[in-house]
């Protein structure tokens, strides 16, 4: 059986986020799809494996976030006997993408976007199948188990592939880019808005564990082994995340000083895992990290601000 295909999607750089190829008994699957420029490389890879778009039976997003399901209504485009695999909640925003295309321009602004995301396509809802948690689904010789693991967002899944014995966790079993393991392995967890929990975040990395996977693949980055070191860094650095929010939340700072509370808090929090593990990292991996820090610590102040309205 051959173990699943790592795609490199070079988003913002290399190494940065990927997509997954399974191949089963001359059919084929992407986990992931990452955006529309990246679907020419996906389909590179799918040749690279004897097949074409035909042979391609489910596209398999995580979740609804862009750099993940993107490029998903293009690959569907492009792979016509292909169904997608997606969490509910997640599947009504894929087929009708305006509210995803509308809240990321915001951030973004539109020439950013269309250089980031390119087009948002909507898919047929005829195309489109809804995992509920649990689901078991035999694919040949494989069965693809579906977990919905809350904390990152809540339309969040996991797939557990019995061929590989792994778990494709999306962004519920943390971020380890390669450009950050030169001194051993360093992975965090992410607190992105807008539906981050670290309670939640913490019940899904022991909900992946309990599969009994001997490997996770990572959306951002690649293949992982060293499941229980992750888990334990995972779990320390969400510890650090709850009590942050807690802080957050009873404080009387205004919006904009509670960001920069945040933002603060978190930089220091790295920095100090990083003297602790003897950790050097250069200007280049400072700068690759730069802007999850800055979403991590909006993440949870987007957390603090909605728990101080209510």
């Amino acid at each position: 059986m051959i173990d699943p295909v790592v795609i490199d999607c070079n988003y913002f750089g290399p190494e940065i986020a990927a997509a997954f190829l399974l191949v089963e008994s001359g059919r084929a699957a992407f986990v992931e799809t990452n955006t529309e420029h990246a679907v020419p490389t996906l389909l590179r890879a799918l040749e690279d494996q004897g097949l074409t778009p035909e042979h391609v039976d489910y596209v398999i997003v995580t979740h609804a976030h862009l750099d993940h399901a993107g490029g998903a209504g293009e690959l569907m485009r492009l792979c016509p006997n292909a169904k997608l695999l997606a969490h509910p909640r997640a599947a009504k925003h894929l087929i009708d993408p305006t509210k995803l295309i509308a809240s990321a321009k915001v951030v973004y602004g539109e020439q950013r976007f269309a250089q980031l995301y390119g087009e948002i396509k909507p898919i047929a809802a005829e195309r489109v199948q809804v995992m509920e948690d649990g689901t078991q689904h035999v694919w040949g010789e494989r069965t693809l188990r579906f977990l919905h693991t809350r904390g990152h967002a809540n339309h969040h899944m996991c797939i557990h592939d019995s061929g590989a014995n792994t778990v494709f966790s999306g962004d519920a079993f943390g971020l380890a880019y390669p450009g950050l393991q030169s001194q051993g392995l360093f992975i965090f967890p992410s607190s992105s808005p807008t539906d981050f929990d670290p309670i939640e975040a913490k019940a899904s990395i022991k909900k992946i564990l309990a599969t009994g996977a001997t490997s996770v693949y990572l959306t951002h980055f690649g293949k992982l082994t060293a499941l229980a070191q992750a888990a334990e860094q995972l779990e320390d650095h969400l510890e650090f995340c709850e009590g942050l929010l807690h802080e957050a939340s009873a404080s009387r700072l205004t919006d904009a000083e509670l960001d920069k509370f945040c933002e603060g808090h978190m930089r220091r929090f790295f920095a100090k895992s990083f003297e602790a593990r003897k950790i050097t990292l250069g200007l280049a991996a400072w700068k690759l990290l730069d802007l999850d820090l800055k979403l991590n610590a909006a993440g949870i102040a987007w957390v603090a601000k909605k728990r101080r309205a209510s």
